[in-house]
């Protein structure tokens, strides 16, 4: 048994760093604070539907409402668990700390709440943001997730990220330096990358030394640009059995101490365009276990000795 695991994964899941790290069971709970991206100015990411809202929350309720809402459903089921409230939609650093600070402050107020998880890209945060985020970082547990998508610059100007390879490496290390647990999103299977490129992406968090990693499977959703490029069939998604191979020669170049926080993502099924496989999230997840099984694949295996 994988010894970063509690759920006969061969990878470090997230369920054992915060069951390891609280003792205890921990949900990360989505808030949305209507953020916005900066990105949007210059037309945003290709593969983005303009929707900062989450498919989980409403927006329409207040802060705490949408945090108790979620709660008392997990409670449900779990009634002794931890919570982390996630700030999940948009870019949240982009909004202005003295207005952000003060929901933050009444959320860890909130019972059994024991971290704070940020989303925002590494282009985003500003001095003033550091500043809190160190004042933050020392008395709960945070976490920033911060976007990366591809290590290949040519990728990220296609998809029209608006931010290098550098600029990614930069914030990481400021967020070191402040020791924040550090969260990388990637995709797999952006238009006209190889798997070469995709591994690639893989050795290069593993090279800046990231805290934890997502994973997720490139989708078209409706009404986006990549959508009208997908449409005039310009390049081909991954098939799952591709998707599989590439994750799971992904796991070999993060090393173990990496926490792989998702491994594959949850597209909104009425907007979904392709591929109407990834609506079949456990199916995906099963397979990647199957076959890392089949092949004696352990997350680290290449950079562990």
């Amino acid at each position: 048994m994988f010894k970063y695991s509690l759920d006969n994964k061969r990878y470090h899941t997230m369920n054992y760093f915060l069951k390891t790290k609280f003792g205890q069971k921990v949900f990360k709970v989505p808030i949305d604070i209507n953020s916005k991206c900066p990105n949007q100015l210059n037309g945003g990411c290709i593969f983005c539907s303009n929707k900062s809202i989450s498919n989980i929350v409403n927006p329409n309720l207040s802060i705490i409402e949408q945090f108790n809402n979620c709660k008392k459903i997990l409670e449900k089921k779990w009634p002794n668990s931890l919570y982390i409230p996630y700030f999940q939609s948009g870019t949240n650093t982009y909004n202005d700390v003295k207005i952000v600070k003060p929901i933050i402050e009444n959320l860890l107020k909130e019972k059994n709440v024991v971290g704070i998880s940020i989303a925002t890209r590494p282009d985003s945060i500003s001095d003033e943001w550091l500043k809190y985020l160190e004042e933050l970082n020392q008395k709960t547990f945070l976490s920033i997730e911060l976007g990366l998508q591809s290590s290949n610059n040519k990728t990220l100007k296609l998809i029209n990220r608006g931010h290098t390879v550098k600029d990614f490496t930069n914030m990481v290390n400021k967020l070191k330096k402040r020791n924040i647990f550090t969260v990388a999103h990637i995709i797999n299977g952006l238009p006209y990358e190889t798997k070469e490129d995709m591994l690639n992406t893989a050795k290069y968090l593993n090279k800046i030394k990231i805290n934890a990693v997502k994973i997720h499977m490139l989708f078209i959703s409706k009404n986006t640009k990549l959508a009208d490029i997908y449409q005039k069939n310009e390049f081909n998604l991954l098939t799952k059995e591709e998707y599989i191979d590439i994750v799971c020669e992904q796991l070999k170049y993060l090393n173990e101490k990496i926490v792989i926080e998702r491994i594959t993502g949850d597209p909104i099924k009425e907007e979904l365009i392709a591929p109407k496989w990834l609506i079949k999230k456990f199916c995906v997840l099963n397979d990647i276990d199957k076959e890392m099984v089949k092949k004696d694949i352990y997350q680290g295996i290449l950079t562990n000795k």
